[in-house]
């Protein structure tokens, strides 16, 4: 094996030792959410008319194992959690790895379009401010800082009120077809966008200031390709590194997002188990957002000496 070999593989496995151990404190912290959260689960199973007799109540406790001690639960529940199994529905009573995937793809298709979207928007931005007139900048900031510290669901709201409800160019709710992806889309990438702008920027004007610029000028290379071909590459690890973590809050933001523009996804799921206290699925999503967390960092991080190659020798 050659030592380029070896670093990659032990860096996939301090990678995955650390992705071990995020999603050991996120199970653990879901398990304690669920033990001090207010209420009996008994009455929850029972539903709002909690009627169940002494006899069904303790049945009950004893088929959940609720009647065993806190650490036996954990335990059980780590166990359960290794087997791949999250857990039952306390209001629907089915799996929850079940509900999940059924309402996983809409979400997907939502945070993938919103990423892209907001990745192109943030680029094109950049490229064309960066190092131009103040006055250009000035404006692109301004942009930039609104579209960052504007709440998605404002943001669904005017567009819906808008494009939906004034001028009926997009559908108001669901997930049919292209059209009703494309204003959830631009809501939850708006707020990506400025803040993919604003970092990108600043790489930008450093990496435009060093001599491979001007010596790439010298060959007679355009502004624009020094741009995109040179400068851009350059500075793409913290844009690389900003944006695998912005996609770990994607999720949360298509919860609101799903919400606004009455889409079927996670969003959707997570409302319902909230307002019926079906914590299985509320930890259940949560869970899932580490994991996708885990996944995007290690996969960022493994993406460092592919985009720059100075890192590899590192």
């Amino acid at each position: 094996m050659t030592a380029s070999a070896t670093a990659l593989a032990a860096q996939v496995a301090r990678r995955l030792g650390s992705g071990v151990a995020v999603l050991l404190g996120a199970a653990t912290l879901a398990f304690l959410t669920l033990q001090l959260i207010p209420g009996d689960p008994v009455s929850v199973l029972l539903g709002p008319s909690n009627a169940g007799s002494p006899e069904v109540r303790a049945e009950i406790a004893r088929e959940y194992g609720f009647d065993r001690p806190v650490a036996d639960q954990y335990l059980h529940y780590l166990v359960r959690l290794l087997q791949g199994d999250l857990g039952q529905s306390y209001q629907l009573q089915r799996p929850v790895w079940s509900l999940m995937s059924n309402q996983l793809w809409p979400t997907v298709q939502l945070a993938l379009a919103a990423l892209l979207l907001a990745v192109v928007l943030a680029v094109a931005s950049a490229v064309a401010t960066a190092g131009r007139r103040p006055a250009f900048r000035a404006v692109a900031s301004v942009w930039e800082l609104i579209s960052a510290s504007t709440p998605s669901y404002w943001v669904g709201i005017v567009l819906l009120t808008v494009f939906s409800f004034r001028f009926h160019v997009f559908p108001v709710a669901g997930a049919e077809g292209f059209a009703s992806l494309v204003l959830p889309a631009v809501t939850l990438a708006l707020p990506l966008t400025g803040v993919l702008a604003q970092v990108l920027r600043e790489g930008l004007e450093a990496a435009l200031e060093q001599p491979f610029v001007v010596t790439a000028r010298s060959r007679g290379v355009g502004r624009t390709a020094v741009r995109l071909r040179h400068a851009l590459r350059h500075c793409a690890v913290p844009l690389l590194t900003l944006t695998g973590w912005l996609t770990g809050s994607l999720i949360g933001g298509a919860v609101l997002v799903e919400t606004v523009f009455g889409r079927p996804g996670i969003g959707s799921l997570v409302l319902q188990a909230v307002s019926a206290k079906d914590m299985p699925v509320v930890i259940g999503v949560v869970l899932l957002s580490a994991f996708v967390f885990v996944v995007i960092s290690t996969v960022v991080e493994l993406l460092y000496p592919v985009i720059d190659p100075r890192l590899r020798s590192a």
